[in-house]
């Protein structure tokens, strides 16, 4: 039997973008999550037939992939330098168009509230904590809260009972509960709150940024060893307002611009038409709970092809 009697180039295709969100969000990586799905690609065509249930076998690939990078994903994460954040995505490479391939989307049209889900489940904030559980929780949650699957699939993903299964997703959902507190900002509402945080540090107004940060605010500034940026979280309303006021005093005169990345806007810095710098926030009904800024010039280099300065 020929070596492409597996799922053909065109089925993939029209999978693709969901099985890149899928290992995206596994890994945080999304260099890391391009290669897991091409390795699938490879794998899919070398099957001795056509699966009944493409997306599903497809799927059920990327995940066990993503199951073996991690396992020296966390090695590697101990000898990162400073703190470490996932990789910026524009969030058009991860929902736009992507409607009809979520179970809840009827007819190809999703819900404000469905979408509002898949937006939450790649901003930042939802990957760091992601980060803290362990792979097999990390790969229940996102099948069944994210892609919605049965548990028997999940198990048949995983290699996992059902009741297992069930309660890796429940462990997973209270961690989760416990670090991120669920509260749903809408997109106004985050970028009327982003653009008066970029007014206020770019005037200089310590007393208007103080107001906007949540009482243990943090900054998480990822540059890997390779840029300059502090090595540190920092936390507190009062060292996180120093921080950027200083910050936005150096970079005075820089080339901007604003853009949607993981579900949300942020500032994009750019050195001639190089990105070096992209940074966004999560808020609360407390205000502005986190603000992570990437200078990891490794981790902007997609992002940085994807969003062009114009």
């Amino acid at each position: 039997m020929s070596a492409a009697a597996g799922v053909s180039a065109e089925c993939f295709t029209a999978h693709r973008r969901s099985l890149f969100g899928l290992a995206y969000r596994m890994l945080g990586s999304a260099a890391e999550a391009e290669d897991v799905v091409q390795e699938a690609y490879l794998r899919a065509r070398a099957a001795a037939e056509p699966p009944d249930a493409p997306a599903a076998y497809l799927a059920t690939i990327v995940t066990r992939l993503c199951l073996d990078v991690l396992k020296s994903a966390r090695a590697r994460r101990e000898t990162y330098v400073g703190p470490w954040l996932p990789e910026p995505v524009a969030t058009a490479d991860l929902l736009d168009g992507a409607a009809a391939e979520y179970p809840g989307a009827l007819g190809g049209v999703e819900s404000p509230a469905a979408r509002m889900d898949r937006v939450e489940s790649i901003s930042m904030a939802f990957l760091v904590v992601l980060e803290s559980l362990s792979p097999l929780e990390r790969a229940a949650l996102i099948l069944r809260d994210v892609f919605d699957w049965e548990f028997g699939a999940i198990a048949a993903a995983l290699g996992r009972s059902p009741a297992a299964c069930r309660q890796l997703v429940h462990r997973a959902r209270d961690h989760v509960a416990a670090r991120q507190p669920r509260f749903r900002a809408t997109e106004a509402e985050r970028q009327r709150l982003f653009g008066a945080f970029l007014e206020a540090a770019a005037r200089g107004d310590a007393g208007a940024l103080a107001a906007m940060l949540a009482e243990g605010a943090s900054a998480t500034p990822d540059s890997g060893g390779k840029a300059s940026a502090a090595r540190r979280v920092l936390s507190g309303r009062e060292r996180v307002t120093r921080y950027f006021i200083g910050l936005f005093q150096k970079g005075a005169g820089a080339t901007t611009r604003i853009a949607s990345v993981n579900g949300g806007p942020a500032l994009l810095v750019y050195e001639g038409t190089r990105l070096v710098t992209a940074m966004g926030l999560d808020v609360s009904p407390a205000g502005v709970d986190a603000v992570w800024i990437m200078r990891n010039p490794d981790k902007l280099a997609r992002l940085g092809a994807a969003l062009p300065l114009s």
